[in-house]
């Protein structure tokens, strides 16, 4: 107990004494028996009141011991069953759940991991993909602070992902790779990768490269062959030794007709090869018989330019071109027009947009005239001040025009702009506000307007090219910043009415992929809806076979995950329940697992991280030989801890008890005797 609070106590004595002496026994006539009772009690209830206020508290120590914690990590991808080891990754896994003196020594925690990290044993060994890399990324962010050797049980198979042969190096933990499968090479023929573009143009020809690789010690000749249904569209024969044991093929196809089209690539197996599904490999081209052209018009030399043509050609289905004012002669070719910071100099561009009523976008900022752009338009005015000012955005989660997700502009650089009020002086969607100095506006930053059939987008504000550097740095690529550029590019170039519910799908997915539709559904204003009852019916073209599925509500879209399907062509529709709306749309899924293209457990990279993080790795067959190893050393001990915690002297409960009967006590005495 501290000093202070025993001081305390004894003046609490002292006053309580002090206050039932005066006024029983100094201020009493008659000084008698029953005064000295009266005083004891006023004394007791007093002192009890201010003990009560002072709380007394005292320091406790408590010790305790903790023991090291160790993890087990198991593989739940399907290559672990595709090469046979699901039934001894398990027996291994029960094996040490059973083993009485691991269990003493450590605090035992499981997790599962493919492509996501999992806290609990579930083993299906049916997961699509594996990213080992980010499995122990999240196990050295849950386990940073303390004492965690890591025995993972895997193949070292990895479908996507950092390397995480050198990711490893980082980690604080021990990490104990137990390795399962085929660690013996044999005679194998492989797709290694095939790299295709997802889209085409009719009537031109696509590029497509194929790395072939050998695993074996003859020579053999095989024959490499792409066909498209029982038509041969390339084929070609291909050698392999032990020296020359890979080959990259480049050769082009004929987009011939719009549309998907399906393709499989086959390289004949070897007699008695073991593995002859990574000789094969599906894959598709969307062949499209249009591209989007931009025009971007500018009388200036900026770096948002460049940093917008790259964002629109970061899709091979777009094309940017740059001119002057006084170089547009026509606008026939182009689906939309960019006018970045008009003068005096684009009153011809305007004319030529009013009388082939074309979409455009409009980019305004420190060298945009106002006053010509005030004059030659009425759809929104800027106060003139011939002041700039910083503009930070601000996203708008209730824009309802398309659909667009939050890449983070809270966190990107200001826009530049022109200091002053902005009147839009028609019906806009604003997709951006403005935020002046950390003060939030409703003043747009970025809008949509949609009249009479016209479609066109306002920034008010240059810096674009810091936005996608920002995004760089944010994300290390560029993507996130394209696609919310592209959606828009997308919006303003497309003449399409708006519809109160649209549906967001590819036209074909990979069998490895995650395959996720989405809609967005708006009320009869046009705004977004949350409260709809959306539901999708997905039918196999080839089967007949139907399911039924409701969306579920994410963020400002309705989502539903197909990854479950199998191979084939599907239609869909998707309908609002009480409503008479519905779209409807169809897609491919193309045969492909990818973790069935392995054949044998990476122990090269499974040593690379024992050696790194000072693990030991070892096969599924050597379970004692780890688990006497890990209790004999001397790394992973269980540690005394203290920890001290305040307590009370005296339960206050039972001190307000106290008082209250000490109270009453002195309350009937007093009633008694004929004080009151």
């Amino acid at each position: 107990m501290q000093t202070e609070t025993v001081l305390l106590i004894i003046a609490a004595l002292i006053i309580a004494l002090i206050v039932a002496l005066f006024q029983y026994l100094y201020k009493a006539k008659n000084r008698t028996k029953k005064n000295l009772f009266f005083a004891f009690l006023r004394f007791l209830s007093i002192f009890l009141l201010l003990v009560l206020l002072i709380n007394p508290t005292f320091k406790q120590k408590i010790y305790y011991s903790q023991k090291p914690t160790l993890v087990v990590a198991v593989d739940n991808s399907s290559s672990i069953k595709h090469l046979a080891q699901d039934k001894d990754v398990s027996q291994f896994v029960q094996e040490i759940r059973n083993n009485s003196d691991l269990n003493n020594r450590f605090d035992i925690g499981y997790y599962s991991f493919s492509d996501n990290l999992k806290d609990s044993l579930s083993f299906s060994y049916d997961e699509k993909q594996t990213n080992i890399a980010k499995a122990l990324e999240g196990l050295d962010q849950i386990y940073k602070k303390s004492i965690a050797p890591i025995i993972m049980i895997t193949d070292g198979n990895q479908t996507y992902g950092r390397d995480y042969q050198f990711t490893s190096a980082k980690h604080k933990q021990a990490i104990y790779p137990i390795i399962s499968g085929d660690t013996v090479m044999v005679q194998d023929l492989k797709i290694q990768q095939l790299n295709v573009n997802r889209y085409a143009y009719l009537k031109n020809k696509f590029p497509v490269e194929v790395i072939l690789t050998y695993s074996g010690e003859n020579e053999v000749n095989k024959r490499f062959e792409v066909k498209s249904g029982n038509a041969t569209q390339y084929s070609q024969a291909v050698s392999f030794s032990k020296e020359n044991n890979s080959q990259v093929i480049n050769f082009t196809l004929p987009a011939g007709r719009a549309g998907v089209m399906k393709y499989v690539a086959k390289l004949s197996p070897l007699v008695n090869e073991k593995n002859t599904i990574n000789n094969s490999k599906a894959f598709a081209v969307e062949v499209i018989d249009q591209k989007t052209s931009v025009l971007l018009i500018s009388d200036i030399v900026h770096p948002d330019l460049g940093a917008i043509k790259k964002s629109v050609e970061s899709n091979e289905r777009r094309s940017l071109t740059i001119a002057k004012p006084f170089e547009v002669k026509n606008l026939d070719d182009f689906q939309l027009i960019i006018l970045y910071q008009p003068n005096t100099r684009f009153s011809g561009v305007y004319e030529k947009l009013k009388n082939q009523r074309k979409n455009f976008f409009t980019i305004t900022g420190s060298k945009t005239d106002w006053v010509f752009l005030n004059k030659i338009q009425n759809k929104y005015r800027q106060e003139i001040t011939r002041q700039t000012e910083y503009y930070i955005p601000r996203f708008n989660n209730n824009y309802g025009a398309f659909l667009l997700d939050d890449i983070g502009f809270d966190g990107y650089p200001p826009l530049i702009g022109t200091f002053g009020d902005i009147n839009v002086n028609t019906s806009f969607d604003p997709l951006l506000y403005r935020t002046v100095s950390n003060i939030t506006t409703e003043e747009p930053l970025m809008v949509t307007i949609e009249e009479n059939g016209i479609r066109e987008a306002v920034l008010f504000g240059e810096g674009l090219w810091r936005w996608r550097a920002q995004n760089f740095l944010d994300t290390k690529g560029f993507e996130t910043f394209d696609d919310f550029f592209g959606k828009l590019v997308q919006y303003l170039a497309s003449n399409k009415r708006k519809s109160r519910l649209n549906t967001i799908s590819e036209s074909f997915y990979y069998g490895n992929a995650s395959i996720k539709i989405r809609a967005e559904y708006f009320t009869k204003n046009y705004e977004f809806d949350s409260r709809g009852n959306l539901r999708i019916v997905v039918k196999n073209k080839d089967s007949e076979a139907t399911q039924t599925i409701p969306m579920i509500l994410k963020n400002n879209t309705y989502e539903v995950d197909l990854s479950s399907l199998s191979a084939g062509n599907y239609d869909f529709t998707v309908s609002v329940i009480g409503e008479n709306i519905s779209r409807s749309g169809s897609f491919t899924i193309l045969e492909y697992d990818v973790e069935q293209q392995f054949l044998n457990a990476d122990v090269t990279k499974l040593n690379q991280v024992a050696t790194n993080t000072k693990g030991k790795s070892y096969f599924l067959d050597q379970n004692d030989i780890m688990i006497k190893d890990l209790i004999e050393d001397q790394r992973y001990q269980t540690i005394q801890k203290s920890k001290e915690n305040i307590v009370s002297l005296i339960d206050w409960k039972y001190l307000l008890g106290l008082l209250i009967l000490v109270l009453a006590i002195e309350w009937f005495a007093r009633k008694y005797n004929g004080l009151i």
